[in-house]
């Protein structure tokens, strides 16, 4: 064979002129023998069919022990390879996929192949790019100066003896005493020990089986030494690449998976779309994944009700639009059992499962109607509150505004004397009176109600007669109390009126108008106990002088109130107010404030106090007050006062006083006709007055003129009867 220079591109005239040319990469010339296929990288174009029993392409395999018991295996099992290295197809396939891996194993070595597919539909590239490894870094030799270190692919998974020869590293140039040496990850580094080099013959070893879903690729260095262990060439980087073996189940990782359809939708709608993930190379069939449903609980109407598209994942409904309904359902929530299976669906392949819930959506295709075309209630007049429920029954969704009732009272209430209301929970029409009802009035009364729901109706559907009842109310008679009229009741007196002058006369009536019964009357609350009523014609009279300025009365108005009966049985009664505004008369004298006060002996200012006056009455029975002293003479003639506006008056002394206390006789009148007059006598002390503080305590005996007292008696007298 003639040699090629290292990583040249050789073509080869294909040995099978039905089928596409085969590239092959020839890597090295007269090399000692390396256990494994020579060609590890195959390239062919996709042909328009692969025919039953025709070849290929040819492997070569060698041990270099004489391939004992040497076995081929195929990853897609529509292809073998023949004892003689010869790849065939057992049945006529068009479509093989984007690769095919070869597994020899004999007695003494074991190896992986590749045949990569190219062109039709999918375009796929070298072994490096399904790998995702360097350029450069595949399918040549690498070599700088004398070392020469192809590129090793090995199946992950083995099974033991290890180690394992799974490679070579050649010295072209053989120097004497050199060792080769080893390092990179996966030696020396984390994970460490998986591979090892042979320092003497440059055989690569690995030391455990390897898991290509952890670490697909290895790039080590490899350098030659001398005898002391210093690198005299290198390093130059080894590729070891793990080929993927179908060990891993598909997972659905995204669980739970509940889908939704509408009822009544179209052949063909999507629900949901069902995703599994495999573990394994994409760039194979490992990772080819199929999808299938395995089961559908319940299996009615249909045991297949839907379809999952076997490459997507997407399910959808298969069964017609009339048999997608809810309200015939057994039970509206279905449950698919998916497959997803590797190796594009062949039995070969390893499977996942998972479950799929699908819910069948209801849309308002049922209006509500009532169980009954009319209903009845009985009600007492003059109460308010739920009378009746109306029922309806509706096949929709009771979670859902298709289901909930919505109700109007359309005809029959005029006066809004009655409410309609949803009850939640029973979706029943709760009607009430809301407005008392009047026997006397009506008593009967015809509501019209419709039902409908939240949500609209679909546009083929409509509201029939069924969704409208008629409801008949009878009014119970019962006996009502008497009304006073009007009520409250005013009215305007004097007070101090005589003792049995009438008030007033009250009214009430009966609303019973058709049982004709007789009215009679009573005090209910008198606060004062001013008032009595007749108890037959209701003339209300005094029975005491009403006060105006009485505790009782607030702003003027004295409120009483009073019941009136019926003759009933039991009897009612009516409340009625009366409320009598009083009038001011003169009946309350003023009053002087204060009564006491206090004076220094030696007093320069001999002004004594400001007196003021108040009257209960109302103006004009009150100020301006007169302001008087009993008429004085001889000594005791000491004491003056002096008017300073309507309601004050100034006390003063005319000259100094010895200590004592002393009794002023003190005149007020008011300005009402007639006038009142208050005596009162004014309490004056006059003190020792010593360094700012005064000494009250050692008072002489009281100083009081009995001329000024017989003077004082004899006015009071006058005032009384004047």
């Amino acid at each position: 064979m003639k040699a090629k220079k290292i990583g040249e591109q050789v073509d080869i005239k294909s040995p099978f002129p039905l089928f596409p040319q085969v590239l092959l990469l020839v890597f090295a010339e007269d090399l000692e023998c390396i256990p494994g296929f020579q060609q590890k990288v195959f390239h062919i174009e996709q042909p328009s069919e692969f025919t039953e029993d025709q070849p290929i392409l040819n492997l070569v395999f060698d041990d270099c022990e004489g391939n004992d018991k040497l076995n081929f295996e195929v990853s897609n099992p529509d292809f073998k390879v023949e004892p003689n290295g010869s790849l065939v197809a057992l049945k006529n396939i068009t479509e093989a996929g984007r690769a095919l891996f070869i597994h020899a194993r004999s007695a003494q070595a074991e190896d992986m192949a590749e045949v990569l597919i190219v062109g039709g539909k999918d375009h796929h590239g070298s072994l490096k790019e399904i790998f995702k490894i360097e350029d450069g870094s595949l399918g040549i030799l690498r070599q700088k100066r004398a070392i020469v270190a192809t590129p090793i692919l090995i199946p992950e998974n083995q099974r033991p003896p290890f180690p394992r020869a799974v490679g070579r590293v050649i010295d072209s140039d053989g120097t004497e005493g050199s060792k080769f040496r080893l390092s990179g990850k996966g030696v020396d580094q984390e994970p460490k020990g998986a591979f090892k080099i042979n320092e003497n013959t440059g055989e690569i070893s690995v030391t455990r089986s390897l898991d290509r879903e952890a670490i697909p690729t290895y790039q080590l260095q490899v350098e030659i030494t001398d005898v002391s262990g210093k690198s005299i060439e290198g390093p130059v980087l080894l590729d070891i690449i793990v080929i993927d073996q179908n060990d891993n189940r598909p997972i659905f990782r995204e669980g739970p998976y509940v889908g939704h359809v509408m009822e009544g939708s179209p052949t063909g709608s999507t629900v949901m779309r069902m995703m599994a993930f495999d573990a394994d190379d994409p760039a194979t069939d490992n990772a080819l994944l199929r999808y299938n449903i395995l089961k559908q609980t319940p299996d009615k109407p249909s045991p297949n009700m839907f379809f999952i598209d076997p490459e997507k994942g997407d399910i959808v409904t298969v069964v017609s639009p009339a048999l997608l309904d809810r309200e015939t359902m057994e039970n509206p929530k279905y449950e698919l059992i998916i497959e997803a299976k590797d190796m594009a669906g062949l039995d070969v392949g390893l499977i996942g499962t998972a479950t799929a819930t699908i819910v069948i959506d209801d849309k308002n295709d049922h209006p509500p109607e009532f169980t009954k075309k009319e209903f009845h209630a009985t009600v007492k007049e003059g109460v308010t509150g739920v009378m009746v429920n109306l029922s309806v029954e509706d096949r929709d969704d009771p979670a859902t505004g298709a289901w909930r009732a919505v109700y109007t009272v359309i005809n029959g209430n005029p006066g809004q004397s009655f409410e309609i209301h949803t009850n939640p929970k029973t979706n029943e029409g709760m009607l009430s009176v809301v407005k008392p009802l009047d026997y006397e009035i009506s008593a009967f009364h015809t509501l019209l109600i419709k039902v409908e729901n939240e949500d609209p109706l679909v546009p083929d559907i409509a509201y029939g007669r069924s969704s409208t009842a008629t409801v008949q109310i009878t009014v119970l008679d019962v006996n009502e109390g008497p009304v006073f009229h009007p009520d409250p009741m005013t009215v305007t007196k004097q007070e101090n009126i005589p003792i049995g002058s009438v008030v007033l006369t009250v009214s009430a009536t009966d609303p019973d108008i058709l049982q004709h019964q007789t009215i009679g009357y009573s005090v209910y609350k008198d606060p004062a106990g001013w008032l009595e009523i007749n108890p037959t014609n209701g003339t209300i009279f005094t029975t005491a002088f009403l006060d105006r300025e009485s505790p009782y009365v607030h702003n003027n108005v004295y409120t009483a109130l009073f019941l009136a009966i019926d003759s009933g049985n039991p009897p009612a009664t009516g409340t009625g107010t009366l409320q009598i505004t009083l009038e001011d008369v003169n009946d309350n004298a003023p009053a002087i404030y204060p009564t006491l006060a206090k004076v220094c002996d030696d007093a320069k200012d001999l002004r004594v106090v400001v007196l003021g006056a108040s009257d209960k009455d109302l103006h004009p029975n009150t100020d301006p007050f007169k302001f008087e002293l009993s008429k004085q003479s001889g000594p005791d003639k000491v004491w003056k006062i002096t008017k300073i506006n309507n309601t004050h008056a100034q006390v003063s002394l005319l000259q100094n006083l010895k200590k004592a206390n002393y009794n002023i006789p003190i005149l007020v009148t008011d300005s009402g006709k007639p006038p009142l007059t208050n005596n009162t006598e004014l309490k004056v002390q006059v003190c020792s007055c010593k360094k700012s503080k005064m000494d009250c305590s050692a008072a002489n005996a009281l100083h009081i003129s009995m001329i000024l007292i017989l003077l004082f008696s004899l006015f009071s007298l006058f005032c009384k009867f004047s």
